[in-house]
């Protein structure tokens, strides 16, 4: 033991840099995403990951990029400032959230999907098709919503919107009420936010629309 201690102290020693006051050398990206895979694996370890936490993370981008493509469209499509207010919000919050999937599904050396309007790209016999998550408006409804302008615009959105929202609740509902899953700690914490911040939202854009079809017109 003793001598394990003397050899550690050496090696410490001759570890040890000759100018301390120069800067320690930057951590490489691989470095970096090692150390992030570790992290991810050291927590799975204590709270275990199931297919339908990644099924639910994986699906949760597609849905999310499709809400972000229908609040791109308020600025250009003459939606009130109240629509545009609603949309940046839902932009700014959901496009972080693209970003935490993303990552937390690339730690753990999952497949990562592109954050497509379309939905969950998959690859069936050679065909590519595009799974739909539950409230994601279907091509034609999406077509709908891009030729209408003004208070139209707003009207549509927020019905949509709704749709969309409901949906993304039911995609929570679905993952809790499965055996095991949302053990993982960013695994429980988004699906926790999805289900509070989007049932908030559906509220307020009902009051939204009612207040549309009351005076024809937002602020």
């Amino acid at each position: 033991m003793a001598a394990l201690v003397i050899a550690a102290s050496c090696a410490s020693t001759r570890a040890t840099p000759a100018n301390p006051a120069s800067p320690a050398q930057p951590v490489s990206k691989s470095q970096s995403d090692i150390a992030a895979a570790a992290r991810a694996r050291a927590d799975s370890t204590r709270r275990p990951y199931t297919a339908a936490d990644i099924h639910f993370v994986s699906g949760m981008i597609g849905h999310h990029a499709q809400a972000i493509a229908m609040s791109r469209w308020a600025e250009g499509h003459g939606a009130s400032a109240t629509i545009r207010t609603l949309s940046g919000r839902i932009i700014n919050a959901q496009r972080d959230e693209i970003t935490l999937m993303q990552n937390w599904l690339r730690d753990r050396h999952q497949p990562v999907p592109e954050a497509d309007p379309r939905g969950m790209k998959m690859d069936m016999g050679g065909t590519t098709h595009f799974m739909a998550m539950p409230g994601m408006l279907t091509d034609e409804q999406m077509k709908q919503l891009d030729a209408v302008r003004g208070p139209e615009f707003d009207k549509l959105f927020l019905t949509f919107m709704i749709q969309h929202h409901r949906g993304a609740v039911q995609m929570v509902k679905e993952l809790l009420d499965t055996p095991g899953a949302a053990n993982d700690e960013t695994v429980w914490k988004l699906a926790a936010d999805v289900n509070v911040d989007q049932t908030t939202e559906i509220t307020r854009m009902q009051q939204m629309l009612a207040l549309l079809t009351i005076q024809g017109r937002l602020p």
